[in-house]
C-alpha cells in the first residue's frame, strides 16, 4: 500500500523500516530536513510539505506531539483531509485529546475517509522491533482493513472500541505509568535514607509482589541516576498526564491521586527536566527529601 507517515521523531525510523519490510510504499514528511535525511537513507521518499501528492496515498500514518499539530494536520488551513481520497485512512499513532479524536473521526468520515485513533506503547524500541502494543479506536471494519498494515509495526494489536476509545486506554495506562514512576521514586529514597541500597530493593521488588515492567524500563534511570538516557521525555509523559485530568473533569470521576502525580510532574517540567527521561521526576522527590537516591 502506499502509505504517508507525518511526523518522523523517535519512532518514525522503527514504523518505516517494518513497514518497507512488509513491502509497503513509505513517504515521510517533518519539519526537520535532518529527520527527512534519516528517512531517505531507510528508502522512505521524502516529501516537500504534508499534503504533497496525498491523493494517491491510502494510509496516512500520524505520529505528533501534540493535539494542536494533529488538529492543524488533519483539518486545519492545509489539512491533510482536503486532499485525501475518498477510501483513504488516517491512523492517529499520536497520543491525543479524546474528544478531538471524536471529532476529528467525524469530520473523515463525511469525507469518506476512516479515521482510527491508534495511540502506542513500548516506544522507540517497539517501533524499532516492529513489536508495538497498540490500542485501537474507531469502526471495528476499518480496524479490519488496517490490521495487515498495524501488524507490521506492532506485536499486541487491539481492538479496543468507538472512535476515541484508543486514546482512553492509553492515557490510563500513561497515568499508571507516571504514578508507579513517581511511587518508585518515594520508595528508593526512603530506603536510602534508611541505610538500603535501591539496587537491593528493586532486585527483591522483581521477585516479589510489587513487580511491574515500570520497574524494569525506568528503574535503572532512577537508581543509577541516568536521566539523561531517555525512555520516554518526560515533557511528553506531562502533556498525556493533563491530557487525563482533562478526561476525568470531563467524565467527572475522581482523581486523587492522579492530581498528586500531575503536581510532581508539573514541578518536574517547571524545574527545567522536560527534556529528561520521565525518570526525572524522581529529582523532584530528591529535592523534597533533601537526599540522592543513588549512592
Amino acid at each position: 500500500m502506499k502509505i504517508r507517515i507525518i511526523g518522523c521523531g523517535a519512532m518514525g525510523s522503527g514504523m518505516v523500516k517494518n513497514l518497507q519490510r512488509a513491502d509497503h510504499e513509505v513517504a515521510t514528511f517533518d519539519p526537520d530536513p535532518t529527520k527527512q535525511e534519516q528517512m531517505k537513507k531507510l528508502g522512505a521518499t521524502p516529501v516537500s510539505r504534508p499534503t504533497a501528492g496525498i491523493a494517491e496515498t491510502e494510509v496516512v500514518l500520524l505520529s505528533l506531539p501534540t493535539s494542536s499539530m494533529v488538529w492543524e494536520t488533519v483539518i486545519g488551513k492545509e489539512g491533510i483531509l482536503s486532499y485525501l481520497s475518498e477510501g483513504a485512512y488516517i491512523l492517529d499513532m499520536s497520543t491525543t485529546d479524546v474528544e478531538m479524536t471524536k471529532h476529528l473521526a467525524r469530520s473523515a468520515k463525511e469525507k469518506g475517509v476512516d479515521y482510527l485513533d491508534c495511540p502506542v506503547s513500548n516506544g522507540p524500541t517497539g517501533a524499532n522491533d516492529g513489536t508495538l502494543t497498540i490500542m485501537v479506536g474507531g469502526e471495528k471494519e476499518a480496524f479490519d482493513a488496517m490490521l495487515p498494515v498495524l501488524s507490521a509495526i506492532g506485536k499486541e494489536v487491539r481492538y479496543i472500541g468507538p472512535s476515541g476509545s484508543g486514546q482512553v486506554v492509553k492515557l490510563c495506562n500513561n497515568m499508571m505509568v507516571a504514578g508507579i514512576t513517581a511511587l518508585l521514586s518515594e520508595t528508593f529514597l526512603t530506603g536510602a535514607k534508611n541505610g538500603v541500597d535501591p539496587k537491593k530493593i528493586a532486585e527483591l521488588m522483581a521477585i516479589g509482589s510489587a513487580q511491574t515492567k515500570v520497574l524494569s524500563v525506568f528503574g535503572p534511570n532512577l537508581i543509577d541516576d541516568t536521566h539523561n538516557e531517555v525512555k520516554f521525555l518526560l515533557s511528553h509523559m506531562a502533556k498525556d498526564i493533563n491530557l487525563y485530568m482533562d478526561m476525568t473533569k470531563k467524565a467527572e470521576s475522581p482523581a486523587l491521586i492522579g492530581s498528586l502525580v500531575a503536581q510532581l510532574y508539573e514541578a518536574a517540567k517547571r524545574q527545567g527536566l522536560g527534556h529528561l527521561d520521565t525518570s526525572a521526576v524522581g529529582q523532584v522527590v530528591e529535592w523534597m527529601g533533601n537526599h540522592k537516591i543513588s549512592v
